[in-house]
């Protein structure tokens, strides 16, 4: 387990911030009924096992830099800079475009990020976002360079089994970023903690396309190029291991769950994230959830959520707010942050999420 960074007496770790945030979400709507006829279930069973109303698919000639780049573009002009600022653009993604080159390196070539911008992957599936912040953050904090873009994208509705009940209604596309730059004092990037569990590895995978087991006709066959998820099992994995965790850690950066005036969580299922506020002691009014109308977005899933609170004036500089990723690998990364409100230099036009 790694730990970043320290909140002790408000000190904030670096002097990073999140300057401003943005986010893209397909136009293209599914409902419970389009899914659940494919998977063999009806609407009111989606709702009553997941809380998901609708997903966002992208189109079929979209891919996941697509979404990221436009996610990237708001993020950017929230925070009153442009591509050539850049020094850093990191991708958390599970479904690149294509195995090489990096998501990243097409998304800062979408952006017209500046030769010699830094871009690089994170593959940490689900807590992916968490990740790439981390290390974001700590490269920032180590050069002279300014600013930093970290996006998660994920478009998982070409790697599902439609006919899956257990995975298909769960999951929709997306892409959230965040921009991180100077912070003021006492704001910012305040503790992370990065955590993996390896031996439960195949809660949640994609068998094939590896260098293990290589695409071929019996890997197709046999359905090897899916994604699956033992979903009782991920569960489990929250109740046991993430939930103490998070206390943990809240309690180590000095705070206790009183104090969290945000809490922003991957965006799994939202049966299970009624249960993870509970049990932390979190308030209802604090957990902000976007799963009701885009399901899990993967990678997505953090920031889309922290775009959607922070557009619609729910986060008031100086509060704080805990992020929470969690998802395959097994895997776990977390932030806490006394939130940095925006000042760009131009009122940002991008006010709803859909690109």
């Amino acid at each position: 387990m790694i730990s970043t960074g320290t909140a002790r007496n408000g000190r904030t770790a670096g002097g990073i911030a999140v300057l401003g945030t943005g986010s893209c979400l397909p136009s293209h709507l599914v409902g419970n009924d389009e899914v659940g006829a494919a998977a063999g279930v009806t609407d009111e069973w989606i709702r009553n096992k997941t809380g998901i109303r609708a997903r966002r698919r992208a189109k079929p000639d979209e891919a996941t830099s697509d979404l990221a780049v436009a996610a990237g573009r708001a993020a950017m002009e929230a925070a009153g800079i442009t591509a050539a600022d850049l020094s850093l653009v990191v991708v958390a993604t599970s479904t690149p475009d294509q195995p090489q080159p990096p998501t990243a390196s097409i998304v800062a070539d979408g952006l017209g990020a500046g030769h010699g911008t830094a871009a690089f992957d994170v593959n940490a599936v689900c807590s992916g976002f968490v990740f790439a912040l981390n290390a974001a953050q700590h490269i920032l904090a180590g050069s002279d360079s300014p600013y930093a873009l970290v996006i998660g994208a994920d478009v998982y509705s070409r790697i599902l089994d439609h006919t899956d009940r257990r995975t298909a209604i769960l999951f929709g596309d997306g892409a959230g970023a965040v921009v991180l730059g100077p912070a003021r004092p006492g704001r910012g990037l305040l503790a992370g903690r990065l955590a993996g569990f390896g031996a439960e590895r195949d809660l949640i995978e994609v068998p094939g396309g590896g260098s293990r087991r290589p695409t071929s006709r019996e890997t197709l066959a046999a359905g090897l190029q899916y994604f699956r998820m033992n979903g009782r099992g991920v569960r489990d994995f929250v109740a046991e291991t993430v939930t103490p965790a998070i206390t943990a850690f809240v309690r180590g950066a000095g705070y206790t769950a009183a104090d969290v005036d945000h809490f922003v969580p991957h965006q799994a299922n939202g049966r299970m994230l009624d249960d993870l506020s509970a049990t932390l002691g979190i308030a209802p009014g604090r957990t902000h959830a976007t799963y009701q109308d885009f399901g899990n977005t993967g990678a997505a899933s953090v920031p889309v959520t922290l775009d959607h609170a922070a557009r619609r004036g729910h986060l008031a500089d100086g509060d704080l707010v805990l992020l929470a990723g969690f998802g395959g690998g097994m895997a776990m990364g977390l932030s806490l942050l006394r939130w940095q409100h925006p000042v760009p230099t131009h009122t940002p036009a991008h006010t709803t999420p859909f690109c």
